[in-house]
């Protein structure tokens, strides 16, 4: 169902809800569980608008983000790696892995995965794959722990809750910080530990305040505006 203004039970949702009003993220969190009356569990997510100057593309965010409790989200991870770490791989909890024959299905086109890790010295033939990934957003890349010779360490850390996260050309940076049915501690820890990569990783060339807004909703519902004061 969209979040037709016209639908009865949007209307609903939105009854006696002043979208103007900003909320600490800790009322917020209750309003948005309370509003929550889809049929399946709904994602709980956050929006910021950051200060991006669209002449220097070095003010556009991306970076990775340890979140304490998880999104909820099963993440289907691929691995490629030589013979001998794919069982390594597997162990660590990567449902795909492999090597020359996996880089040559996904060549063909067949994404079976969210997420893909490559070792060191397996990326100068995962560079062919630089047209089929590059546009989904998912070539590896060391900055965010896709590259990385502890497949493990890799696999692991993003089964926790390691997300990379990256805002558009206008600002713009969405992401699911959890479920409606997360205890509300888990949701703000979570949300806390965004809020502070993206000021810890704010580009040096943006001066003032970095974070311009920031909204929360859940998958079906009305958005809340948080408040950035503390």
């Amino acid at each position: 169902m969209s979040k037709d203004l016209k639908s009865k039970r949007y209307r609903a949702l939105v009854k006696d809800f002043d979208k103007n009003k900003s909320l600490k993220i800790e009322e917020a969190v209750k309003i948005i569980k309370e509003k929550a009356k889809a049929k399946f569990v709904e994602s709980f997510d956050v929006s910021f608008a950051l200060a991006v100057d669209k002449t220097k593309p070095d003010s556009v965010l991306r970076t990775t983000v340890d979140l304490p409790n998880g999104n909820g989200r099963k993440i289907k991870i691929a691995v490629i790696c030589g013979n001998d770490k794919i069982e390594e791989a597997k162990a660590a909890g990567a449902e795909l892995a492999g090597s020359e024959d996996l880089i040559e299905t996904i060549n063909s086109g067949k994404i079976d995965f969210d997420i893909l890790i490559s070792t060191p010295d397996m990326m100068s033939k995962v560079g062919k794959l630089g047209k089929v990934l590059g546009p989904k957003g998912i070539m590896p890349n060391p900055k965010f722990g896709t590259v990385s010779a502890n497949i493990t360490k890799a696999v692991t850390d993003i089964k926790k809750g390691k997300v990379e996260i990256r805002c558009d050309k206008d600002g713009n940076l969405s992401l699911s910080i959890g479920r409606v049915n997360f205890e509300d501690k888990k949701i703000i820890e979570n949300f806390k530990s965004v809020y502070d990569a993206i000021e810890k990783d704010k580009p040096a060339g943006i001066k003032g305040n970095y974070i311009k807004g920031v909204f929360a909703t859940n998958s079906m519902g009305p958005s809340v505006r948080i408040s950035l004061e503390n």
